[in-house]
């Protein structure tokens, strides 16, 4: 026999966290699963992640915060990502979260037969990584997710100083530490366009930690702009293809 599914339930309402966890029990007579944990928000759901064995994640898209979608996201970090089934009341995700593959869509209320086929697609694809979640993104991310030690480490972006390209890695810089992470820059860009500015073709910096721009003299006598951020002592060179965002920022 199958070992038992392990379940993790996130909705922001707790009574459909218990319809549905009475549909699971319903279904259990036919799947074998256990409901390891419950979560209302996205954050405690990544909590929950880090700490706890779990197999697939019955995830509702709209929650307060940090929504479905992104948590789905951030999950991909794992060493053994959980298979995600989504639910939601609303159906404006359906056609495009099949088109891209994803793992299964359950539109509330949620039917035992259609929960059943879900599960048992589900198994298939425990522990493997999910493609074509950012597609599914509405709205920017809240976060930007590492792996440290098998682990998810949740950056908010609203922390984030800059975001810089060395190698195949973005550097990811607050006021506290240094985060490494696997992304493109130009799609960071695409995302945040609005919270951050490209200084360089391998640095954006946020544009509410800016705090002045300062001329800089190099060793060898030649003088370039340098930005200055709230936080840090680091001041980041500006590329001269980009010194146009000094008047425009000044200006603003």
């Amino acid at each position: 026999m199958d070992s038992p599914l392990k379940i993790l339930v996130a909705d922001d309402e707790l009574p459909a966290r218990n319809r549905l966890k009475e549909v699971l029990q319903d279904v259990s007579e036919a799947v074998n699963l256990s409901v390891v944990a419950e979560a209302g928000d996205g954050l405690k759901t990544i909590a929950l992640l880090n700490d706890t064995a779990v197999d697939i994640v019955l995830l509702d898209i709209r929650m307060p915060g940090m929504d479905g979608i992104e948590v789905a996201r951030h999950a991909q970090n794992l060493t053994r990502p959980p298979a995600v089934i989504f639910t939601t009341a609303f159906d404006a995700y359906a056609v495009r979260a099949f088109e891209l593959d994803a793992v299964d869509y359950l539109l509330k209320p949620i039917r035992r037969e259609r929960l059943q086929a879900a599960l048992e697609k589900a198994r298939a694809r425990m522990g493997t990584v999910q493609p074509g979640l950012e597609r599914l993104q509405q709205k920017a991310r809240s976060h930007l997710s590492v792996s440290e030690r098998g682990k998810i480490l949740l950056v908010a972006v609203a922390d984030i100083l800059f975001l810089r390209a060395e190698l195949k890695y973005i550097t990811i810089k607050t006021a506290r530490r240094e985060y490494l992470l696997e992304e493109s820059l130009t799609n960071l860009d695409q995302e945040f366009g609005l919270q951050f500015v490209r200084i360089h073709r391998s640095c954006l910096v946020a544009r509410s930690a800016i705090r002045g721009f300062e001329r800089v003299t190099d060793d060898a006598g030649d003088g370039h702009w340098a930005v200055m951020l709230e936080g840090i002592e680091e001041k980041l060179a500006v590329s001269r293809r980009q010194q146009h965002i000094i008047r425009e920022i000044k200006g603003g």
